[in-house]
Order: C-alpha cells, then structure tokens, then sequence
C-alpha cells in the first residue's frame, strides 16, 4: 500500500520550529515515544490527533500528505523505469521508503535524474541536427573555401616581392573580403549552436504548469471570486448564454463579434477556433466550431477584458515553480481557460447539478450547455474546502498514446512522458468510439478505483487532414463510486472482482498480465 509522508513533515516541521518530541507531545495529549513512532511513519494519523499536531506547528491539514510529496514518490517511480536501471531489479515499495525517510536524498537523486535527461536530450538534438541539417555541410564548405583563399592570397603577398601595387592591392582586398565572410559564417555556426537551439529541458514548461495546478490542487478561489464578479457586472444571473455575452462585450468593451469560416483564421488560432484584433475590436469566431466551444472563447475573452489579468496576476506572482517564460505564459492561458470555465459553469449551481444527476457527465453538459471535455475539466475543479465534489483524476489521450492533459489523484499517478498502462479505460474506448467505457480497476498496490472514459473528435483544420480524436477518462476512488451512475449494476465490495491493472508495463509488477508490451524494470 501507498505510504504515507505525513511523519517526516511533522518532524522536519518541529525541528525547523526547534520544539523538542516532549514538548510537541504534552501539548497534543500524547506521549513522547508514541510521536516518536508517528514521525518514524510506524504509526497512521487522522482525525482530531492530526488536527492537533498541525495546529501545534501552524501547518494546514492539506500541508500534510500534500502534492510535492507525492510528486516526488511517483518521479522516483519514473526514475526507476530507466532501461539502464534494469539489472537492479528495484525494489518497487523502496521510492516510498526512500521518500519518507530521507526526502533530501530523494530530491537529489530526481534533480540528478533530471539533469541526466537534459544533458542526454542535448546531445540528441545536437546529433540529430549534425546528421541531417544541411547548413552545417554547406558552412564547413564554405569556411574551407575562404580559409585557402585567404591562405594563397597571404602567401602571394608574402613570398613575391615585386607585385604591382595594383596587384598588391587586388590580393589585400582578396583576404580582407574573405576574412569578413568568414567571420559572417563563424557567427552563424555560433548561432546555430546556442543554447535557444541546442537546449531540452527534461521537466519542460507543461511539466511545470502540470505541478503548479497540481500543487494547488486545481482550485484557485481568487478565480472562483473573479467570476462571480464577473457574472454580476454583467447582470448574469442564470445561464451564461451566447447573447448575454456578445451583449456584454458590445456593450462594455466596444468588441464586434464576427462568425466567418475557419479560413479567416491564422493557423495559430485556427486551434483555438478563435481570433481578437484588438486594434479592430473585432472577435472573429470559426463557423465550424461547436457552439459550446465558440461561447467558451466569448467567455474567455469577455473575462479577460474585464478582469484585466488582475486576478491572474495574482495567483501567478507567487509560483516560483514556473522558471521560464513559456512555463508563465501556458500557466496564464490554463488560468484563463478556468476563469472562463468559472463563468460558464458556476461552482455552487454545478456542484449542486452534479450531486442530483450523480456526476452523469453528458447529463450536466445539457444542463450547462456545454461540452463533454468542458464538464470533465470543470468537475476536477471542485475541491473547495468545506463544499468539495468527488476527487476525480483527468487524463486526456490521442489515438497514439500522447496524453495531452492529465491531473493525477495520490492513488493514481499519471504518467509524464511515454503511455500508461493499455487496460485503462482511456485506451479502450478507442475501440468502442462514443461510447462510455467504465471499469472497476485494481492496481497492484491493492487501489481500488473507478474508471471511465469517452472519445470526443475535434474539427478538422482541412478536409484533407485526418480526424482528430482524443479519449477523456475520469477516475475516482472506488468508495466514491456508488455516487455516480457510472458505478450502477456494477459490485462494488472489497471482494468484487476487477480488472488488474498498473501504473504502466515498466513499472508494473504483474509478470503475469497478457496485455504487457515491456519488460518491468522495477522488482515485484
């Protein structure tokens, strides 16, 4: 089973505050020897004692056990899927040991890992241009070319004496001429090599967005007030419909909004279905976009304009894990995206929604006039202290196995990179397109959980372009199943079968499972 990390926060928390195990226990109504086995990870906490020893070190319950922990129990478990760690048939339970008892070591050994992958995806990308850009050939030429040129014409002026000035000055203007191109081809050769080109991070801006919205669990209650503000400046009460919206964005921002066929649309855009010339204050909208897709971008730009940024501002000042320029800039389109989405979907009336129509996805898209993947996203959203829907975790795969969004549970890691295990109900409802496939999962941790998942397709940019189909799939514990009515006619118990699955076939420990496309390099 999954350990949990909650006793090394609380101890490196006590140290930090310089509280002795003594001092900590006669305040929280225990004895020292029994904290002592509770930092240790030897004994499970919850409830009222949890609540006092987080009170006693000024730590928030959702501190304990939080995100970064169990991010860092799965990066091991991704470390320990490298082929050349095969031989040493690691031990699968040992990432949670390793991360419990010495976290330190545990971050140095992933920081190692990362900058293994960098260097070793460096040298990948240099290879790959050495081998197959054509610049390279033709600048090496080059220089070869201007070098004997500047060499000859130096030798002539050097060894032969009686050169007409005339000459002389034709062979002076030789090497200087070639001299200036040959220093044009060294800059481009240092162009060509610099870090803007030769440069691969293994943690790369999705990654990093992924851990901040991660990290904050999805849930940004600056966002939440922002559209409830939104929504009373522009006297939206109930439904957010397109015209309420096109009225407002007339109205307050003096935008036009214009329907016109996808061709209007730099390519750029063309993905978004959407395009903003702000010097026009024209909205161009693609005719061929689901109407839930085109009164999503009407609410993405009609926050943006009324909001200013200011609220996404301010939850992106303090995100000190976003370290690069793309990083801030996808996390500011994934904020807009939820501010929008707030608006559409309010949390109080959608949460109310879910709990009567027990999270029925296509249900709730009627009822909101939305898409299926606008509700999906949505829902993982409502982790709201005190007023939180079910935990879901949300993956999003395309026919060849790239997931392209994913928000993980702590019982239900989703891969980073390469595909997670082919029994997921992610994969298989690419064989049954439209359709919700549900399955009772078992994992070989001894995790119960609820999958299921749908195909939706995409516009196509071109006729000639071929379909664009990905797979959703959300996944709850399986205690929460019985609330939804994905869970109906299925058996539940403990003792109910279920379908074996793992985290992915590198990492899974069922030598025996039919569906395995690899060899586990982790040790059962």
């Amino acid at each position: 089973m999954r350990r949990s990390l909650i006793g090394p926060t609380l101890r490196e928390r006590r140290r930090q505050l310089g509280i002795t195990q003594s001092k900590l226990a006669a305040e929280v109504g225990i004895s020292a020897s029994y904290l002592n086995l509770i930092e240790s990870d030897k004994r499970n906490i919850a409830g009222s004692l949890l609540k006092r020893l987080a009170d006693a070190l000024g730590l928030a319950l959702d501190e304990l056990d939080g995100a970064a922990e169990r991010r860092l129990v799965d990066d091991l478990g991704e470390l320990a899927g490298e082929a050349l760690l095969a031989d040493l048939q690691l031990d699968a339970a040992g990432k949670h040991d390793l991360a419990s008892r010495h976290r330190a070591w545990a971050r140095a050994l992933i920081r190692m890992h990362r900058a293994w992958l960098d260097r070793g995806q460096t040298v990948s990308v240099l290879s790959d241009r050495l081998n197959q850009n054509p610049f390279l050939g033709s600048a090496v030429h080059s220089m070869l070319s201007q070098v004997a040129a500047i060499r000859s014409s130096s030798e002539i002026l050097e060894t032969v004496s009686d050169l007409e000035p005339a000459q002389r000055q034709r062979f002076v203007a030789i090497v200087g001429n070639e001299s200036a191109r040959l220093a044009e081809v060294a800059k481009a050769l240092a162009a060509f090599f610099d870090k803007e080109y030769t440069d691969a991070r293994s943690v790369t801006p999705v990654d990093e967005v992924d851990d901040f919205i991660v990290d904050r669990n999805n849930c940004f209650p600056e966002l939440e007030q922002a559209a409830a503000d939104f929504r009373r400046a522009a006297s939206i009460a109930g439904e957010c419909s397109t015209v309420a919206l096109t009225d407002y964005l007339a109205r307050a921002h003096a935008v036009r909004v214009v329907v016109a066929p996808s061709a209007r649309l730099d390519v750029a855009d063309v993905r978004h279905h959407a395009a903003f010339d702000s010097a026009s204050r024209t909205l161009v909208l693609a005719e061929d976009a689901p109407r839930p897709t085109q009164r999503f971008q009407l609410a993405r730009l009609a926050t943006e304009l009324f909001d200013r940024q200011e609220a996404i501002d301010g939850v992106l000042a303090p995100a000190g894990e976003l370290t690069t320029d793309a990083a801030r800039r996808r996390a500011r389109r994934a904020l807009s995206s939820y501010l929008a989405a707030a608006v559409l979907l309010p949390y109080e009336p959608l949460l109310e929604a879910a709990t009567q129509q027990r999270y029925h996805v296509d249900a709730l898209a009627r009822r909101f006039d939305a898409s299926f993947e606008q509700v999906c996203h949505r829902l993982v959203s409502l982790r709201r202290p005190g007023a939180a829907g079910i935990p879901f975790a949300l993956m999003r795969a395309d026919v060849a196995g790239f997931t392209s969004k994913r928000f993980p549970l702590p019982q239900f890691a989703l891969p980073r990179h390469g595909r997670a295990c082919p029994m997921w109900a992610v994969y298989q409802a690419f064989g049954a397109a439209g359709t919700m496939v549900r399955q009772l999962a078992e994992f070989p941790t001894g995790d119960r959980l609820l999958l299921f998942a749908r195909t939706v397709e995409k516009a196509r940019p071109a006729f000639i372009l071929p379909r664009r189909t990905y797979s959703i799939m959300l996944a709850c514990d399986a205690l929460h199943a019985d609330r939804t009515v994905y869970g109906d006619g299925l058996d539940l118990s403990s003792a109910a079968p279920a379908v074996p699955v793992g985290p992915s076939c590198r990492l899974c420990v069922r030598r025996d499972c039919l569906y395995r496309e690899e060899e586990p390099i982790v040790a059962a």
